[in-house]
């Protein structure tokens, strides 16, 4: 019994200096399989004293886990699982198209006829989209099944290889109607669409979603289906069509037909032309006055009337208001321009908008009268702020007419403010609460406090009331 228990002990002592020896040399611990713990220990007592694995597997990790080596954070091998619990972001790679459609160059002529002459019993023609990928149709041969038509036969490649050298193929084809204009070079398709969108809209500013009619004999068949919007956008985005040798004449075709190259710089210079329009037709609204401290008022639902004498025809149904809006509130065309900010302030264009603008004009207005009247803000109804007296040209001494003389820089009233309705703004102020529906609400009550504002004024007629200060 005294041997049984001392060879345990020894092989024990072995097995732990073995693990140490083995940790010191390659600096990480001696690992034992659970199962093959698990049996060395059974061979060493002779007894199922251990009837768990479980039960070796923990003392498997009691035993390794002494005399573990600790390496920094630095040193340690990344492990796959996440240090927290959140869920791991999977990044999907795009996968490749491999469901195009492949072209059918390599087909025998027979087959290819075939195909157009049973897209000719169903259509009445040839002019097929720039894709025309062939159903799975008794109708058609199975050989072109899945197969894009469009894109096979009218290539150059298909036409050298199957077309270029045999008569009878090109009598074949013309029997058929076939476009031979859809041969030419994409560029030449393409330019000749902008030449006919031109003929009917005036510009080539093609929306991005337009596509040539198909059907329209407006437009030349060989341009029936080319998305239009689409190859416009990618020349000014990318350059196509104009890299290369050809670069320079393409740019110069393009520029004959008055494309624009810069969208954001068109669509301000129209709005600028708009606005000054605008401002050009509100001074002769109000001749008295000068368009120096005139401040452009256009309305948020004001549109260009279509049909006006008064606007140039490619301004017409231009919303104007709206805008005049955006402008504002989305620093539309002017975001990291200062130029394009001078330049509409030079017209009188206000950012503020137009409610900051009214008050302005009412406390101005009101601060003068208040002044006049000794603090005392109570404005008749009908008081409109008045024009200077001026030296009448038009006066004949000798038919007697009466001139009215003054100096006009003797006048309290500064010219932004003749003929502002003070009266009635100071009403919509007291009676619907004009102006103060804001976040400044509170401030705007105290400036007409502070200069006597009446809120509640005695009803009844005004004994001795003027509509002139």
């Amino acid at each position: 019994m005294t041997s049984y228990f001392w060879n345990l002990a020894l092989c024990l002592l072995w097995m732990t200096s073995l693990e140490n020896l083995y940790t010191y040399a390659f600096q990480k611990p001696l690992t034992i399989p659970a199962r093959k713990c698990y049996f060395r220990l059974k061979a060493l007592t002779g007894e199922d004293a251990l009837t768990s694995r479980t039960l070796a597997r923990r003392i498997r990790n009691s035993r390794t886990n002494r005399g573990r080596v600790t390496t920094p954070n630095s040193k340690r091998r990344p492990t796959s699982r996440p240090a927290t619990n959140r869920p791991v972001k999977l990044i999907k790679k795009k996968k490749q198209n491999m469901n195009r459609p492949m072209k059918g160059f390599h087909l025998p002529y027979e087959y290819t006829i075939e195909a157009l002459r049973s897209y000719h019993a169903i259509h009445g023609d040839l002019a097929m989209p720039q894709r025309f990928i062939v159903p799975e149709d008794s109708d058609y041969p199975e050989v072109w099944h899945g197969k894009d038509l469009a894109s096979t036969v009218y290539d150059m490649e298909w036409w050298q290889k199957h077309v270029k050298q045999n008569p009878d193929h090109v009598a074949d084809l013309n029997r058929l109607g076939f476009i031979w204009e859809r041969l030419q070079t994409n560029w030449n398709l393409v330019l000749e669409a902008l030449v006919t969108y031109s003929s009917f809209h005036g510009d080539v500013m093609v929306p991005i979603g337009f596509v040539v009619p198909h059907g329209d004999t407006g437009w030349p068949k060989a341009t029936w289906g080319i998305h239009l919007g689409r190859a416009v956008y990618q020349i000014r985005a990318r350059n196509d069509f104009i890299r290369g040798s050809n670069a320079a004449s393409r740019r110069l075709q393009l520029d004959g037909l008055g494309f624009v190259w810069d969208v954001s710089d068109h669509r301000f210079r129209k709005f600028y032309q708009a606005l000054r329009h605008f401002s050009k037709l509100e001074q002769l609204k109000a001749p008295g006055k000068s368009d120096l401290y005139k401040a452009l008022r256009v309305p948020s639902t004001f549109v260009v009337p279509s049909g006006s004498t008064e606007w140039p025809e490619h301004l017409w149904d231009y919303p104007l208001g709206a805008k005049c809006q955006a402008v504002r509130s989305k620093e539309l065309y002017i975001k990291n321009n200062p130029e394009r900010q001078a330049a509409l302030e030079e017209l009188g264009f206000q950012r503020n908008g137009n409610a900051t603008l009214g008050w302005l004009e009412v406390v101005h207005a009101a601060a003068i009268y208040s002044k006049m009247h000794n603090r005392h803000l109570d404005v008749p109804l009908k008081f409109v702020v008045p024009t200077p007296p001026h030296v009448s040209h038009n006066c004949n001494e000798n038919e007697g007419d009466t001139c009215i003389a003054g100096s006009d820089e003797a006048w309290p009233w500064p010219e932004q403010l003749w003929g502002l309705p003070l009266g009635q703004r100071l009403k919509d102020i007291r009676v619907k609460g004009a102006y103060l529906k804001c976040s400044t609400a509170n401030s705007r009550r105290a400036q007409l406090d502070a200069l006597g504002f009446n809120w509640a004024p005695k009803r009844g007629r005004r004994k001795g009331s003027s509509s002139k200060a």
